[in-house]
């Protein structure tokens, strides 16, 4: 039985998928399974666990031979390295008292001076894991080359949309990028490489480049003429916020991704090609295969799909805030809630877009998420992904849509969507919930209420409107509209 976590991130989600294809036994462990079950083929066993907490780990490992440990958080903050460390000394823990044969775990490559939070974060992790005393093998990436990474969907966007560029020295430093491809198939040789103990692997693709030489193989390839300027005043803040205005990486992993390559990422031990029978591929192949999968309407994973944090969220408390809208439509509830689930990403939001649009460019200067996210699927929001600055918490099909709002708010906020039969007609109904946080929270609900109204109704109608287009011998619909209630 092969355990993996991160089976909701960019890596995990290309390993689930390939396990399952080999016909593998695999056990997912996971905070939230309904965000995974849609990716999850018969025989996949999904638990529910939080690394946080150890009480919920013991069934996940029950009879697991070699377990996959593909978690890394891409948050900053004085909390960020403690989560790391605590979330892997439970894994560890809880792999030695099952009797895990091995871990295998994905760490990431890096040489030269003082590292980033994110990258000492990484080593620290592999040494926990290795505290256990359970047999670790650690593979140590450079930058990772696939469609619907952060690091190609950065610099893809820079390129497509920049004639001209102002680069920082980071783009420069030394790199030895690896295809997504290579990536998986370095982590399955690793479950069954016949060694004993533990061993770390420094693992590349065939060049050795920069982003720089990224950038510029990928021009070449789009047919692009591109010129790039190198300047030496481009500071970390600057240079992150630069990538929120420009990429869909918002502001918080911009920084991340460039406080990493500022080491550089070549192998120095090349151990792997004498352990592994891996050619990896070169920078101009894994961009062509990027550029391939790129044009897939349905990504296999994106580095968007991951949440933020470890934990789950815990449920709303009673003190919310409430806006609610209904309205009556004379068509079957699964015509009825079809604009519903087409909503945001290139569908938009129905009602007052440009709006929409300049509320995630705030809380993309903010370092929020913003809306360049969009979602991975037009047709179903699967529960787990993105929807521009929402996470899909809960959806039923033809019946309900729960969304979780992970922009920047002083508080937590839900939207909701139901449909819900009326004779021949069908009740939709939007709740709009926030969970103030202090006095902040308060005024931000009741200074925004008279815009939210405005929204909220004009949104409603324009959803009934859609789907009555779909039935144009039905009635106009009527919108009631509730108050805002403090429970």
């Amino acid at each position: 039985m092969h355990l993996l976590t991160g089976a909701t991130g960019y890596i995990g989600g290309r390993l689930l998928r390939r396990l399952q294809r080999d016909g593998l036994a695999v056990r997912c462990l996971c905070r939230n399974p309904e965000a995974l079950g849609w990716r999850a083929a018969h025989g996949t066993e999904l638990v529910r666990g939080d690394l946080l907490q150890p009480a919920s780990l013991g069934i996940a490992f029950s009879g697991v031979d070699t377990a996959f440990y593909l978690v890394h958080s891409m948050k900053a903050g004085d909390r960020f390295e403690a989560e790391e460390r605590a979330a892997a000394a439970n894994f560890a823990t809880a792999a030695r008292d099952a009797g895990v044969r091995r871990i295998v775990y994905l760490g990431g490559l890096a040489h030269g001076g003082e590292l980033s939070p994110h990258m000492r974060s990484r080593a620290e992790t592999g040494n926990i894991l290795r505290s256990s005393g359970v047999p670790v093998i650690e593979l140590q990436a450079s930058i990772v080359i696939g469609s619907g990474s952060a690091s190609f969907e950065m610099m893809r966007a820079l390129v497509e949309r920049l004639p001209v560029m102002l680069t920082p020295r980071w783009v420069n430093t030394a790199a030895q990028p690896i295809a997504i491809e290579d990536v998986i198939e370095y982590l399955l040789a690793a479950a069954r490489l016949p060694v004993n103990g533990s061993h770390t692997f420094e693992i590349g693709g065939a060049d050795v480049t920069s982003y720089f030489g990224i950038m510029r193989e990928y021009a070449r390839q789009r047919k692009l003429r591109r010129w790039i300027l190198r300047v030496p005043f481009l500071s970390l803040s600057l240079s992150s916020r630069w990538l929120t205005l420009i990429t869909p990486v918002y502001a918080s992993i911009g920084r991340c991704l460039i406080e990493s390559v500022r080491n550089p990422s070549i192998v120095v031990n090349p151990e792997a090609l004498a352990a592994f029978d891996i050619r990896p591929m070169g920078i101009a192949r894994a961009i062509e295969r990027a550029l391939t999968n790129e044009d897939q309407e349905f990504a296999e994973s994106r580095w968007s799909d991951a949440r933020a944090h470890y934990s789950a969220q815990p449920e709303p408390s009673r003190d919310l805030l409430t806006n609610e809208q209904r309205v009556c439509v004379p068509v079957p509830a699964l015509q009825a809630f079809a604009p519903i689930r087409r909503i945001g990403g290139a569908a938009g939001w129905y009602f007052g877009n440009a709006l929409w649009r300049i509320r995630g460019l705030i809380d993309l200067m903010l370092g929020g998420v913003g809306m360049r996210r969009g979602r991975p699927n037009a047709e179903t929001p699967f529960p787990g992904s993105t929807l521009d600055f929402w996470r899909v918490e809960h959806y039923e099909p033809g019946r309900r849509l729960r969304l979780f709002a992970e922009m920047k708010v002083p508080g937590r906020a839900w939207l909701e969507f139901r449909a819900e039969p009326d004779g021949s007609s069908t009740v939709i109904s939007q709740l709009a919930q926030f969970e103030p946080r202090g006095l902040a929270g308060v005024l931000y609900w009741y200074l925004l209420f008279p815009i939210h109204e405005l929204m909220f109704r004009g949104m409603l109608r324009r959803i009934a409107a859609t789907a009555l287009r779909m039935h144009p011998a039905a009635a106009s619909p009527e919108v009631t509209s509730g108050k805002p209630l403090l429970y």
